[in-house]
């Protein structure tokens, strides 16, 4: 051995022994990860080259019942970011700042977050990121959604309700049918390179999305604007806190059409008072006064208690019971039975409520639908106030046939009417016609349900038969509309506050249907505290039914129109009514004419009718057509009966 060796030995020793451990150590972690960990290491290789993504499901859109969309889903994307992937922040701030203009501070202080992943922005459109969209951005993350939008704002927006930004239903049907509506996610799996961008592999499993299903509603979009606008025409003629109304099918109990004033816009539903977001119409009970006392004309009729002709003295407007003194708004006298109806003496319905008792009055209270939840499938619904007959004071008999003492909704009060509307049936109201699956399928459908009879169809007749002379003769003419049988009661209450009843606050409603002799829609308007004067349901409520109905008539072809037979009343009310002055004039007193006479057209009778059908009577007598204004057919000329060659011209005026 040389000098030169033995002086190096011990670090060649050294070193040659740190080779082996080196390699013997190489080679049992080798060992380790080839084979005994070989497992776990193929799960994280599989999960770094491959990247489960999410399918997001569309939401199912919500219709009315002739299929115009009341929703639809709007593309949106959301940007997010991984703070510690971001290399320079203030240039990644400034970079989003231009595209969404907001300060590139509010994106620093985001970024500054020790979370994994932030949300920048959220519900951006499309031009807000276009300039992002084609780079590739270290850090930034860019989700692609959908976002609910609402095209006709707030045009039933507390039915059709909203969602949050994770597209979850809050309020009305959204919330209701959310199951429905939101359908499933799906998931697909890509390739992940090394730069971390994926892409899909056809041979990568893949599990497609479930679309939400689609709800076709009962609700008419054209019912719903006209009730609205009127509401809020007359909130704002009488000063009014707010107001309900509804539309039903009395045939079928289906909602047409139901609003609540104050509304909310549901594209923008942080700019309103939350309370704005509830449908009072279900879930707001009141005191209805008048328009409860068909409950006890019907029990008087049914259990015949009470005849047509029998005669009630009304003690000239005030009565005495248990010691409080009730009063009427007109100072009567001698009245009979309808008479007391259609004037509305609270006087005469007490006493008729007297002679009736206690129980029949509850029956018939519970019988047509009040103190009970209808059954409707709506969020929030209240069952109102109707307690039982052991809970009633000496008052309560008085106070319960006239409307206080009891708290009902708008829906509760549509669906009475309804079943004296239908022939005595109390129905189910239905808001939704049917769900159907995106390929088309019925998935759920809500046919007519009846709840329980009420009274016999001729008992029913008989009540709307009274009713009629409301309209015609007492307290709701101002709902009349010439040529039209209408049917209704006016309603008139103290708000019941902190305990008291109100000496200066009032809820007016009225509750009708028509046409009275063929019912097809039934209407409940009820006003919030309007102004003195037009606090009685007469003058407050009964105008917006005439108005809603009017534009309805005129609108919807389908509903018949009605010509009475005969000026002449019925000989039945010529004696229950023996001083019955009618508002209502007959539309004509000629019969019908033939189309052709010697060969000349004869002009018919269009007065009353909505300038579509007019137009196609006219213009099927082979005549021209000229009108002014808007509305219906107040006069025309020629007159009606005229003989005229074909072709003549007709000119009708509208109001």
């Amino acid at each position: 051995m040389t000098k030169t060796y033995l002086k190096f030995r011990p670090r060649v020793t050294v070193l040659s022994c740190c080779i082996i451990f080196a390699w013997v150590g190489l080679s049992a972690r080798l060992f380790q990860i080839m084979v005994i960990d070989s497992d776990i290491y193929r799960e994280q290789g599989v999960r770094q080259g491959q990247r489960q993504e999410p399918l997001l499901a569309v939401r199912g859109n919500i219709y009315d019942t002739k299929n115009i969309p009341l929703t639809r889903n709007i593309i949106h994307y959301s940007l997010g970011a991984h703070p510690s992937k971001v290399k320079n922040k203030s240039e990644f701030a400034n970079l989003i700042s231009q595209s969404t203009d907001r300060e590139p501070d509010y994106y620093l202080k985001r970024l500054s977050s020790t979370a994994d992943f932030v949300y920048l922005e959220r519900n951006l459109r499309r031009d807000k990121v276009e300039g992002i969209l084609g780079q590739r951005i270290p850090g930034l993350v860019v989700d692609r959604k959908f976002r609910r939008s609402y095209p006709h704002t707030y045009v039933g927006s507390q039915i059709i309700g909203f969602t949050d930004v994770d597209d979850n239903g809050l309020i009305g049907i959204e919330k209701e049918f959310n199951a429905f509506l939101s359908g499933t996610n799906g998931w697909v799996v890509k390739q992940v390179n090394g730069d971390g961008i994926s892409q899909i592999k056809t041979s990568f499993p893949i599990k497609p999305p479930v679309d939400g299903a689609n709800i076709q509603l009962t609700i008419d979009l054209e019912y719903q604007s006209i009730l609205q606008e009127e509401l809020a025409r007359q909130v704002t003629n009488a000063q009014a806190k707010g107001a309900m109304g509804i539309l039903m099918n009395p045939q079928t109990g289906a909602i047409l059409a139901m609003a609540t004033l104050p509304d909310f816009n549901p594209n923008l539903p942080g700019n309103s008072p939350l309370e704005n977001q509830k449908n009072r119409t279900v879930t707001d009970q009141f005191e209805p006064g008048s328009t409860f006392k068909v409950v006890v004309a019907t029990a008087a009729v049914a259990t015949k208690t009470v005849s047509l002709f029998d005669e009630f003295y009304c003690e000239d407007g005030q009565f005495t019971v248990a010691g409080k003194v009730i009063t009427d708004h007109e100072k009567f006298g001698l009245l009979t039975f309808p008479q007391i109806i259609a004037h509305s003496s609270n006087v005469g319905t007490i006493k008729i409520a007297q002679k009736l008792g206690q129980k029949p009055l509850y029956k018939y209270s519970r019988d047509f639908g009040f103190g009970t939840i209808t059954g409707i499938r709506f969020p929030g619904e209240v069952q109102g106030v109707l307690r039982q007959t052991k809970d009633w004071s000496e008052m309560s008999l008085a106070e319960v046939s006239i409307g206080y003492e009891v708290a009902v909704t708008a829906l509760q009060l549509a669906s009475a009417y309804s079943a004296i509307a239908n022939g005595g049936v109390l129905l189910k109201p239905r808001l939704v016609k049917q769900i159907l699956s995106p390929n088309g399928k019925v998935v759920y459908k809500e046919n007519p349900e009846v709840i329980r009879r009420v009274a016999s169809k001729e008992i029913m007749s008989t009540i709307t038969d009274i009713l009629v002379q409301v309209v015609k003769s007492g307290t709701g003419t101002k709902a009349g509309i010439q040529g039209w049988l209408i049917a209704g009661k006016t309603g008139t209450a103290h708000k019941f506050i902190d305990g008291v009843y109100s000496k200066n606050k009032y809820i007016s409603n009225f509750a009708g249907f028509f046409p009275a002799d063929n019912p097809q829609v039934v209407c409940v308007i009820v006003l919030d505290e309007p102004r003195y004067g037009l606090h009685w349901g007469g003058y407050g409520a009964a105008p917006v039914f005439r108005r809603v109905v009017q534009r309805i008539i005129n609108m919807d072809d389908s509903i018949q129109y009605h010509r009475p037979k005969k000026v002449v009343q019925n000989p039945l009310y010529a004696d229950v009514f023996p001083n019955n002055k009618s508002t209502l004039l007959p539309l004509a007193t000629v019969a019908p004419y033939p189309k052709y006479l010697d060969g000349y057209t004869v002009v018919p009778d269009v007065r009353g009718m909505s300038i579509r059908k007019a137009k196609q009577i006219l213009l099927s007598s082979n005549m021209r057509v000229s009108f002014k204004g808007s509305g219906t057919v107040v006069w025309q000329s020629p007159k009606p009966g005229t003989k005229k060659l074909p072709g003549s011209l007709c000119t009708m005026g509208l109001n």
